[in-house]
């Protein structure tokens, strides 16, 4: 009983192996048509798959005027992204998942370096945390974002010059 339980089993097996290599054959099952061994092979080779992007696009948060003058990846769910209005001398912070979801512990900071304290939003959002302004003209800022576990910001950057992106 078990040897035809296992033959059972093996020709179960090649059935599908043999069902499933027929199903990726180009044309397979089509009356009439063959292919050569070389054109099968140029048909099965490897399509590539474009890497995944980790970085999330600013939103706008901050309003008409700001320009984003830096950002950084938080772990691979979202980016942090500081912004400059040259009209107000404002600087602003908004943290933006890739994948907006159910809602999770987020925040966005901002301060001008070597302050004691600064600005922050936090709270369980769906998308984005901030907007967080502060005006900084002329000052370096050091500023960062969270989402869930990650962390992701830069400290003492853009010192005064708005437009430079600085890493």
């Amino acid at each position: 009983m078990k040897i035809i339980q296992r033959a059972v089993a093996v020709g179960a097996l090649a059935t599908t192996l043999v069902g499933g290599t027929a199903l990726l054959a180009p044309g397979a099952g089509a009356a009439g048509q063959t292919t050569s061994p070389a054109s099968a092979t140029a048909d099965r080779s490897p399509v590539p798959v474009p890497a995944a992007k980790t970085q999330a696009q600013y939103n706008g948060a901050c309003g008409a005027g700001y320009t984003v003058v830096n950002s950084a990846e938080v772990g691979t769910v979202g980016t942090v992204f500081l912004t400059y209005s040259t009209k107000t001398g404002d600087n602003c912070v908004v943290t933006v998942r890739t994948k907006p979801a159910a809602a999770i512990w987020m925040v966005a900071s901002l301060k001008i370096s070597g302050a004691a304290t600064g600005i922050n939003d936090s709270d369980y959002y769906r998308s984005y945390a901030g907007p967080v302004p502060l005006y900084a003209a002329g000052k370096c800022v050091t500023w960062y974002g969270v989402i869930g576990t990650a962390r992701g910001g830069k400290t003492r950057t853009n010192c005064g010059t708005y437009a430079a992106v600085q890493g």
